[in-house]
């Protein structure tokens, strides 16, 4: 019963304040994680392995031992607060909705470009409403539904474990030269954390959106993404939202074929380009509300199962 309270009390402060505008502890150990990189950086799995276990290990005991006192709920709220990106999310993605309606793409690049990897400068605006969803529905499930899950499953040294694995694998995580051996472990644990909270996330998707387009798509498109986890979650979310994902992006200087995803029902006709991928970014934000909430409906089912049981 205490997890459920603070999680509410986590979800209902996020959504009020959403992130610190400064000094926030992700950032700062993002800038700590690439310092010991440019120190300790070397060609090998080994060295990438150790440097997230030094980075990683010692914050999540210290999670541990600070829940396990006698106030440790309001370090678990503190965490989970912290941990959360729910408003932020929808404060990035809605800054991109407005400059599309205001026909400011250079403004919608930008934006863009502070919720994806990817290069932004020559897309045009279907391109970046495309992105911002991609990135809606993938951040979706990294910084709230799987942040979630390992809160109710191992509380803050949970949340605290995959949410600075999850950074690292945003840092290192990829196959380029510098972090194809160095990013492995970051990668692949990350593979590992969220492959539970993943598939709950696109069921979650489904059953809040086109529940037939979402599962077919989930079923016949995802395995084909180079991520086992973005794969079902962004596959089940564009059936859902009836729209098309993937297609050519620039990572790292390269231009990258992705494979298509979902099936596309919105009928855009001869509507403003900037309109309508506007309106499909705020559908894609309804659908991450919607789908939290049948989450909730779900943990409130369970807790009074096992309070009145």
């Amino acid at each position: 019963m205490t997890a459920f309270l603070v999680l509410l009390g986590a979800l209902t402060l996020d959504r009020l304040f959403g992130d610190p505008r400064r000094f926030h502890p992700l950032a700062g150990f993002g800038r700590l994680a690439q310092g010991l990189e440019r120190r300790f950086h070397a060609d090998s799995r080994l060295r990438g392995t150790l440097l997230l276990t030094v980075l990683v290990l010692p914050w999540v005991v210290l999670a541990a031992w600070a829940a396990s006192l006698a106030w440790g709920w309001i370090v678990s709220l503190l965490v989970l607060v912290l941990a959360l990106g729910w408003r932020s999310l929808d404060e990035h993605a809605e800054r991109v909705a407005v400059s599309l309606e205001q026909d400011d793409l250079d403004g919608a690049r930008a934006g863009t470009g502070m919720l994806v990897s990817r290069a932004t400068d020559e897309m045009d605006a279907d391109g970046v409403s495309r992105a911002t969803v991609e990135s809606v529905l993938e951040n979706g499930n990294d910084a709230l539904f799987a942040t979630v899950f390992w809160f109710l499953v191992a509380g803050a040294p949970g949340v605290v474990a995959y949410r600075l694995v999850n950074t690292l694998d945003a840092m290192w995580g990829y196959r380029t030269p510098r972090h194809r051996h160095f990013g492995w472990a970051a990668a692949r644990l990350d593979d590992v954390l969220n492959y539970i909270p993943a598939r709950l996330t696109a069921l979650a998707y489904a059953a809040a959106g086109r529940m037939g387009s979402a599962l077919r798509c989930w079923r016949e498109q995802a395995a084909a993404w180079k991520s086992p986890n973005a794969g079902p979650v962004m596959a089940a979310g564009a059936g859902a939202l009836g729209v098309r994902l993937g297609g050519y992006a620039y990572y790292h200087g390269r231009r990258e074929w992705r494979p298509v995803l979902g099936h596309a029902t919105e009928a855009t006709g001869d509507k403003d380009e900037g309109a309508a991928g506007a309106a499909r970014i705020r559908r894609a934000m309804g659908l991450v509300d919607r789908a939290l909430a049948l989450w909730m409906a779900v943990i409130v089912i369970g807790v009074s199962f096992i309070v009145f049981a």
